[in-house]
């Protein structure tokens, strides 16, 4: 058969351990039989970043930025072991981090629904999109410990009190974020939210924070009204902000079906919550988008270490590889809209539901038999290798 043509390449970064086994399979078995795939490769194993000082890493964003999409690996944030283990010059900073600030992108990470695997809030019928804000707070904070005195914060000539210990001992921590910042997050929500059709919601905590998060709202809003109100109420989306409170009592009665944007470290811990309630992070995708409208596809889990473990010894593994395909079928589709290339978008869509009709026929790795339940479906868990030798069937 022919295969279908790429107009323009994406960028394929390359990961670590038993992610970056995965994604070689997803390739060989999946995608290069009928795609005459064209890539811009990028090694961000962590060898590799090393003997590069990092540079690839940086390349990998510049590349994404400069055509528009690109699908990544997981990768390995290295810690004191990791250095050892590696034989490292340093402890590196997470690739993740490094390129989210190259593309002043935001996170946006969503569940891929199957029937048969029902989130643990009974309501949600739909997938609930988290955008993390990937700049600043406690990701960037300041700490000490104070054993007395007086802490003060300044900052152009201003001074203020942030609390006087007197003779105790205590624990400070100083944040920050920049009007640049928060406005790239606003306008990624917004263009992510028309390019999905979802309403938008935004949530902080303004009525406590009355100067860091009242700003964040205030930016959004303004944003808004001079330059989405317009299109939202074209596409028949809806903008809306509350108290962070509220948004979550909201979620938990909602069936889902929007998308939840949230500064940095609330976006960190509700994209765990939401992933878990819907089933499995292993089912969890996650794209970075930048206010230019450049894409980056991953997977919302780690490398799988102890899984890879057991590859490097021989032994089975039945490892999940959705969110890393899913990953290359949304820098597919992405690339196919963005080149008006229905063949290659068509391809994508296919492969995605030759996935999920996989598993609703009772096929899957061990991680999803232990939850699926459907009516007359009986569970066979695979391997990693089978599982995708299973889709590759149904495609």
């Amino acid at each position: 058969m022919d295969k279908i043509r790429m107009n323009t390449p994406l960028v394929e970064i390359d990961g670590d351990e038993m992610t970056r086994v995965l994604w070689q399979w997803v390739k060989d078995i999946l995608i290069t039989p009928y795609v005459d795939l064209k890539t811009e490769y990028y090694d961000l194993s962590l060898e590799n970043r090393d003997a590069t000082d990092d540079k690839v890493t940086v390349e990998a964003a510049e590349a994404c930025l400069r055509l528009g999409v690109g699908v990544k690996c997981a990768t390995i944030t290295p810690n004191a072991q990791r250095v050892e283990e590696f034989g490292l010059k340093k402890m590196w900073a997470s690739p993740n981090a490094t390129i989210r600030a190259k593309m002043d992108g935001t996170v946006f990470r969503a569940p891929v629904i199957v029937r048969g695997i029902t989130p643990l809030v009974p309501g949600w019928k739909k997938p609930i999109v988290i955008a993390r804000h990937a700049y600043g707070d406690v990701y960037k904070g300041v700490e000490m410990k104070a054993k007395g005195g007086k802490a003060t914060l300044s900052c152009d000539g201003n001074t203020v009190t942030v609390f006087d210990f007197g003779g105790k001992e205590g624990i400070l921590q100083a944040i920050h974020n920049t009007k640049a910042s928060i406005e790239s997050f606003a306008r990624s929500c917004f263009n992510y939210a028309l390019d999905t059709r979802n309403d938008l919601w935004f949530s902080t905590k303004d009525t406590i924070s009355k100067t860091y998060d009242h700003t964040f709202k205030d930016i959004f809003q303004d944003i808004y009204d001079a330059e989405y109100k317009a299109k939202f109420e074209a596409a028949g989306i809806e903008y809306f902000y509350t108290l962070i409170d509220d948004a979550v009592a909201r979620v938990m009665r909602s069936e889902g079906g929007f998308i939840w944007a949230l500064k940095n470290y609330d976006g960190d811990v509700m994209s765990d919550m939401v992933a878990t309630a819907f089933g499995s992070l292993a089912m969890m995708t996650s794209v970075l988008v930048s206010p230019t409208g450049a894409y980056e596809f991953e997977a919302a889990h780690g490398t799988v270490t102890r899984h890879y473990r057991k590859y490097q010894k021989g032994e089975e593994t039945s490892t999940n590889s959705v969110a890393t395909l899913f990953a290359w079928t949304g820098a597919l589709k992405k690339r196919g809209e963005l080149d008006g290339n229905k063949e290659l978008a068509g391809f994508a869509e296919r492969l995605e539901k030759a996935t999920i009709d996989t598993i609703e026929s009772g096929e899957m790795t061990k991680d999803l038999a232990g939850m699926f339940k459907l009516d007359g479906v009986s569970v066979k868990a695979l391997n990693s290798k089978e599982f995708l030798e299973a889709i590759a069937k149904r495609l």
